[in-house]
C-alpha cells in the first residue's frame, strides 16, 4: 500500500488545499447551525429533528424511508438522547432543505480504500462533509444515512433534553444538576414531574446548549431491536405512499413516453383515446403523451391506444453493438488506475479471462408515481424521491414556478434502489398539473414503462490478468470498462460535467483487502449514452462480481481452498476482514459442507462493511436449488440487529435475483423486457434459507443497505463451478444452467 498511500496523500493535500482556499470565505457558514426549516401549527420545534406537541413527539427524519427501517433507527438516536419512550414518538419526512444535508456521502470522494483510511484522512473527510452543507446534498444513498445521522441527531436529542432542564430549572428554582428527565419529562428532586409539552415552547427560545452525548453503555434504545416505527401503519394500510393521497376532483393520470432511448415524439393522434370510457385529456409532453381519465384504468387504457409516431433511438441498436461500444473503451487511455502496485507489467499471466455483466433495471415493487396539485399559483407534490431539493427543483422549473412556490411532500416508498434520486416523474407530475391548474393529477406509471424507462445499472465489461506462485497470487491485474454512472448522474442531476478519475467507476474492486504484491486496477468509460443511474451498491455492484470471481480463479489455479486462499491473502492486510472471512466459514461449517452439494464463497469491503457470502447448492433432479446462504458482516456499531440482519438478507436476494435472471437486453434501441415474467426475481420458494452473524470489531461505522448486494452475485457462480465444474463468467447464470425457478 506505501504506493498508494504516497499519491492518495499528495492529492488529498492538493484537494485540502483548493477546499481551504475556495471555501475560506463561507467557513463561518459552515460552522453556523443549520437554520431550522419547521413551522410547526402545533407544539415547538427546538432544531430541524424534532417538534413537541401536548399530542406527542414527532422525530424528523432527514433520509427517505424506502421499506430499508431508516426511520427507526433515526428516529431512536434522538430518542435516545432525549429520554423519550419509544412508543412516544411518531416519526416524518424532512420537508426539502439544506439543514438536512447529507455530509457523508463525502466519504465516498478519497482515492483510498475505506480500510486502508488513517486518522488524517477520516478527518479530511468529516471537513469536506462539513463543507457539503454549503450544496444542501439532501439525499438518501450509498449506505450512508445512520453514519452521517449518528452524532447529528443524538445531539439534537440531547440539546433539547437540556433545554428543557434548563426551563424546568428556572421553574422550580432548583440547579440543573438536581434534574433528570424520564418518559419525556423532567423529574424535579422530590419525585414531581414536568411533561416536556409544557416546556417545549420556551425551550424553544433559548440557546441551544451542547452537552456531551451518552456512552453506549448507557444506551437503553440503541444496540437493540426495536419495533419498525413504519411497520403498524403499513401493516394495517394507513401508510401513505404517492398514490394514497386523497383530494377533492381528484384525477388519474399515466404516461407513454418513447420507447426508443434517445429518441422522441414527431406526432400522435389522441382520438383513440378519447373515445374511450373516462378519458378526459392527451397531453403532449414533448417525447411522449399523458393521459388524464376518471381512473388509473382508463388513463392506461387510453394510453395504449394513442397512435404515436416515434423518432427512433439514436444509440447502437442492440445489445450486442452496445457492447461492442463499451469494448472500444479500452482502446483508450484508462480514466483511472486507483490502484498500481508492484510491476504488474513485468509478470508474465497465467490466467487471461474476460467477464461481463448485463444491464440492470431496478424492478422496485411500486412503480414510479406521484402526486401534484396546482392551486392559485402554488404546486404542491407528494412523491416518493430520495432527493427532496432536487426534486423540488425539478417540480419549480417544469411548472414555470419559482421554488418558493413549491412545496413537496416525501411519502413512504414501495423500494428505491437509487431509481428515486431520479426526477422524472417529478417533472411529468409538475407538468401535467401545470397544464390542469386546479386539477389534482395522481400519475401512476405502469410496470411496462417502469422497466422500459429506467436509469439502468450498466453493463460492463473486465479484462483479467493474473499468476499464482508458491500458492499465492502473485498478479492481480483488471482493465473495467463501461459507461459512468457518476458521470451520467452528475450531468443529468446538476447540469454540470464531472472530470478527473472516477473513484465509483472501479469500486469493489480497487478497494479490497487483499495483500498481492502487483496488483493494478484501471478503469475506462465507455462513450455510450444509455440512461443509467445509481442501482444498489452502484460500481461494487458489477467489480464485486469481476474480483471475486477472479480470485476464485486464481485460487483454484493454486490448487488452495477458495475460502482459505482468501483468507491468506486478507488477513496480512486487515484483521476486520479477516474476522468477517472466519466468521463465515465458522457459521456455515465449510470444512464440513455434504459431499455432492456446490459451495462458494465472495467477500466484499464495500460502504464501509465488510462482507462475506457462502451459498450451498443442491441438485434437485435437473435442477438446482440455492439451499442456504451464509452472511457475515462487520458494520462497526450496530444500532438495530434486527435492521441490520433485514438488510443484508435484503441485499444478498437483490444480489441473487441479479446474478441468476437479471438481464436488460436491446433490439432497435428499446429495451426488451417490460415486466416481471421477462425479468423476474427470487420468489418465496426457491430463496435459501439464510443465516445472518453481525459483527462489531470494525473500529469504524459502516452501511447496511448495500453491503449485501456484491459478493452475492459472485458467491453464487462460485458455487456453480464449485457444483458443475462451469465457470461462468458473464451474468445471469441461467444461461449456464438450469436453476429452480
Amino acid at each position: 500500500m506505501s504506493r498508494l498511500g504516497r499519491i492518495t496523500r499528495r492529492t488529498l493535500l492538493v484537494s485540502a488545499v483548493a477546499l481551504a482556499g475556495g471555501a475560506a470565505f463561507g467557513y463561518w457558514q459552515i460552522r453556523r447551525p443549520a437554520e431550522n426549516p419547521l413551522d410547526p401549527e402545533s407544539g415547538a420545534t427546538l432544531n430541524p429533528y424534532l417538534i413537541i406537541a401536548q399530542d406527542g413527539i414527532t422525530v424528523i427524519a432527514p433520509r427517505a424511508e424506502m421499506g430499508q427501517g431508516v426511520h427507526t433507527t433515526l428516529a431512536a438516536l434522538v430518542a435516545e438522547e432525549l429520554d423519550a419512550d419509544w412508543d412516544q414518538i411518531r416519526v416524518e419526512h424532512g420537508p426539502p432543505s439544506a439543514a438536512y444535508y447529507n455530509g457523508a456521502l463525502a466519504h465516498g470522494a478519497l482515492p483510498v480504500p475505506d480500510y486502508a483510511r488513517k486518522d488524517w484522512h477520516r478527518n479530511l473527510t468529516a471537513g469536506i462533509g462539513a463543507a457539503t452543507k454549503l450544496l444542501g446534498l439532501q439525499v438518501t444513498g450509498g449506505s450512508t444515512s445512520t453514519v452521517d445521522a449518528f452524532e447529528r441527531m443524538r445531539q439534537a436529542g440531547a440539546s433539547a433534553r437540556e433545554a428543557l432542564k434548563s426551563v424546568a430549572a428556572d421553574r422550580l428554582g432548583v440547579p440543573v444538576a438536581q434534574l433528570r428527565t424520564e418518559a419525556a419529562q423532567v423529574i424535579a428532586p422530590d419525585g414531581s414531574a414536568i411533561a416536556y409539552a409544557d416546556l417545549a415552547a420556551e425551550a424553544a427560545t433559548r440557546p441551544v446548549p451542547q452537552p456531551k452525548l451518552r456512552p453506549a453503555s448507557e444506551w437503553t434504545l440503541l444496540g437493540k431491536p426495536l419495533p419498525r416505527s413504519d411497520m403498524r401503519a403499513k401493516i394495517t394500510g394507513q401508510a401513505q405512499f404517492a398514490t394514497d393521497i386523497p383530494l377533492p376532483g381528484l384525477k388519474c393520470a399515466t404516461v407513454r413516453i418513447c420507447p426508443y432511448l434517445g429518441g422522441g415524439m414527431r406526432r400522435f393522434d389522441p382520438a383513440p383515446a378519447l373515445e374511450i370510457d373516462g378519458v378526459e385529456h392527451v397531453l403532449d409532453l414533448g417525447d411522449g403523451v399523458a393521459v388524464v381519465a376518471r381512473n388509473t384504468w382508463a388513463a392506461m387504457q387510453g394510453a395504449e391506444a394513442v397512435q404515436i409516431d416515434w423518432q427512433p433511438s439514436p444509440l447502437p441498436a442492440s445489445s450486442d453493438a452496445m457492447f461492442d461500444q463499451i469494448a472500444r473503451a479500452f482502446d483508450d487511455r484508462p480514466n483511472s488506475r486507483a490502484r498500481n502496485q508492484g510491476r504488474p507489467d513485468e509478470i508474465a499471466a497465467m490466467l487471461q479471462v474476460e467477464y461481463r455483466v448485463p444491464f440492470l433495471a431496478h424492478s422496485t415493487m411500486e412503480p414510479m408515481s406521484a402526486t401534484a396539485w396546482l392551486q392559485d399559483g402554488h404546486l404542491t407534490l407528494w412523491v416518493g424521491n430520495q432527493a427532496p431539493r432536487e426534486h423540488q427543483k425539478v417540480a419549480a422549473a417544469a411548472a414555470g414556478l419559482d421554488m418558493a412556490q413549491v412545496t413537496l411532500h416525501t411519502t413512504f416508498m414501495g423500494g428505491g434502489f437509487g431509481r428515486r434520486v431520479e426526477t422524472d416523474i417529478t417533472r411529468q407530475a409538475a407538468q401535467i398539473a401545470a397544464k390542469l391548474p386546479g386539477t389534482p393529477i395522481r400519475l401512476t406509471w405502469s410496470r411496462d414503462e417502469d422497466m422500459r424507462h429506467d436509469f439502468y445499472r450498466p453493463g460492463a465489461i473486465a479484462r483479467m490478468r493474473g499468476a499464482v506462485e508458491d500458492g499465492r497470487a502473485s498478479l492481480f491485474d483488471a482493465r473495467i470498462a463501461a459507461p459512468s454512472v457518476t458521470r451520467a448522474a452528475v450531468k443529468r442531476l446538476t447540469g454540470r460535467s464531472m472530470g478527473g478519475p472516477d473513484r465509483g467507476h472501479v469500486e469493489g474492486a480497487f478497494d479490497q483487502p487483499y495483500a498481492i504484491a502487483n496488483y493494478r486496477v484501471a478503469g475506462n468509460l465507455a462513450d455510450l449514452d444509455v440512461p443509467i443511474g445509481f442501482w444498489r451498491a452502484v460500481g461494487s455492484s458489477f467489480n464485486g462480481f469481476f474480483h471475486e470471481s477472479f480470485i476464485d480463479e486464481l485460487a483454484h489455479a493454486a490448487g488452495a481452498d477458495p475460502l482459505q486462499f482468501r483468507l491468506d491473502h486478507v488477513a496480512p492486510e486487515n484483521a476486520t476482514a479477516a474476522g468477517v472471512l472466519r466468521a463465515v466459514r465458522d457459521i456455515s461449517d465449510w470444512d464440513q459442507m455434504p459431499a455432492g452439494t456446490g459451495k462458494g464463497v465472495a467477500f466484499t469491503w464495500s460502504f464501509g462493511t465488510p462482507t462475506a457470502i457462502v451459498i450451498k447448492l443442491d441438485q434437485q433432479d435437473r435442477s438446482i436449488r440455492i439451499a442456504r446462504a451464509w452472511i457475515a458482516c462487520d458494520p462497526g456499531q450496530v444500532l438495530d440487529p434486527a435492521i441490520v440482519r433485514a438488510q443484508m438478507e435484503s441485499g444478498l436476494i437483490y444480489g441473487l435475483s441479479a446474478a441468476l435472471m437479471g438481464q436488460i437486453t436491446f433490439s432497435d434501441g428499446r429495451a426488451d423486457q417490460g415486466n416481471f415474467p421477462d425479468y423476474d426475481a427470487l420468489r418465496m420458494f426457491n430463496t435459501p434459507q439464510i443465516t445472518v452473524t453481525i459483527l462489531q470489531d470494525n473500529p469504524h461505522m459502516g452501511g447496511v443497505g448495500e453491503p449485501g448486494t456484491p459478493p452475492a452475485m459472485p458467491a453464487l457462480a462460485n458455487a456453480l463451478h464449485d457444483l458443475t465444474g462451469i465457470r461462468a463468467r458473464s451474468l445471469p447464470l441461467t444461461d449456464y444452467a438450469e436453476f429452480l425457478l
